[in-house]
């Protein structure tokens, strides 16, 4: 027969219900388990898988003694009068955390710990975390196993305690960031400043260039001095290079950008070569109804109106010269405004004309003198 002291003590016993979330404080921790007491007639052991998630190697690396801890009772009866579990307790608290930073739409950062089919395993607050792979990476990632061990800033897409489905997105995260860096840039942006930017996509009507979070067109008219039919004939995927910001639109958000623009345009550099007075010799290779034209050097051409083409009256440039010849031609005219070079054939044929002339006359004053002093002797 029991004494009276043990009767008392199981009257005086709590009383414990089924699902319940209880406090207890841990009396005894070894590898596999650790007992707690919850004022029940005997301590009650806790496998380690059920002291946390993931189930730790061992029960001391999640609790010691002493430690005061909110248990769950999973059941009645049992070897040991009660099933407790600490995971179970953790988790009513994880999932009221987990819909307070759902409903709040807090970032929070998880550490990944598998790949499982269709995206990769995590935990959140003690609770199972799920992120698809679409939701991994703002493009597609082929292998998931590069994320493993990585910690990442993820918000929770959602949350059904009663499923016990927690499903996370860190995409959705990068996308606000990359939201928010691009409408930084944007606010950055000054029309007619220099930039430095990466080569993105080309495509046949030009370049978009990333200058800083935000991507700008260059035409591929602002690509180079020079025509070219493609844009792959000078640019590459990946490659830096140096922006003038030609036109912004804040409404649109559409930048214009230039390449060509940010050094000097080579025309200028060659125009300074042929000052207005000179001679050079070139081949002509256009003809027009007002003129014909003759290219200087590679890349740069001068006119030759109809008047300057011959002395003589002509109504097409055919009756003067034909595309392939070569001809000396007199520097008559240099537009830089609007980048311009007038020629003239006839003013070659004047000059020489007045040369010989000048000659004639500086041979006839040598004579004259000549005559003057023998006359003199």
């Amino acid at each position: 027969m029991q004494d009276m002291a043990s009767l008392l003590a199981e009257e005086s016993m709590k009383e414990f219900n089924p699902h319940e979330v209880i406090e207890g404080t841990v009396v005894l921790v070894n590898r596999d388990e650790a007992y707690v007491d919850i004022g029940y007639k005997t301590e009650i052991p806790i496998a380690k898988k059920e002291l946390a998630y993931p189930e730790p190697e061992a029960a001391t690396d999640v609790v010691k003694v002493g430690d005061k801890i909110n248990v769950y009772v999973v059941a009645l009866g049992g070897e040991n009068g009660l099933i407790l579990s600490k995971t179970r307790a953790d988790r009513l608290v994880a999932w009221e955390k987990v819909e307070k930073v759902k409903e709040e739409k807090q970032i929070i950062e998880v550490e990944i710990l598998q790949v499982v089919k269709g995206g990769l395993l995590t935990t959140a607050f003690g609770l199972r975390g799920f992120i698809p792979a679409s939701q991994i990476a703002l493009h597609f990632v082929k292998d998931l196993n590069e994320f493993v061990g990585q910690k990442v800033e993820v918000e929770i897409m959602e949350a059904d305690p009663k499923k016990q489905r927690l499903v996370l997105s860190r995409r959705s995260v990068l996308e606000a960031q990359r939201e928010q860096k691009r409408e930084e840039a944007l606010a950055s942006i000054v029309e007619g400043e220099k930039r430095t930017g990466v080569v993105k996509r080309l495509v046949d009507y030009g370049a978009f260039i990333d200058i800083g979070g935000v991507d700008g067109l260059a035409h591929i008219s602002d690509l180079s001095w020079d025509h070219i039919k493609n844009p792959a004939d000078v640019l590459s995927v990946g490659q830096e290079v140096e922006v003038l910001v030609k036109a912004f639109d804040p409404e649109t958000k559409r930048i214009s950008l230039s390449i060509k623009d940010t050094v000097r345009d080579p025309w200028f550099d060659k125009a300074e070569k042929y000052p207005v007075g000179s001679y050079v010799k070139g081949k002509i290779v256009k003809l027009t109804d007002f003129g014909a034209f003759m290219e200087i050097e590679p890349g740069f051409d001068g006119l030759i109106r109809m008047r300057e083409l011959s002395p003589k009256h002509i109504t097409k440039a055919s009756e003067a010269v034909s595309v392939g010849d070569e001809v000396t031609v007199k520097v008559i005219l240099v537009d830089m405004d609007n980048k311009k070079v007038a020629l003239s054939i006839t003013k070659v044929q004047q000059d020489a004309e007045k040369a010989e002339y000048q000659d004639f006359l500086a041979k006839q004053d040598n004579t004259a003198v000549t005559i003057g002093d023998e006359v003199n002797e």
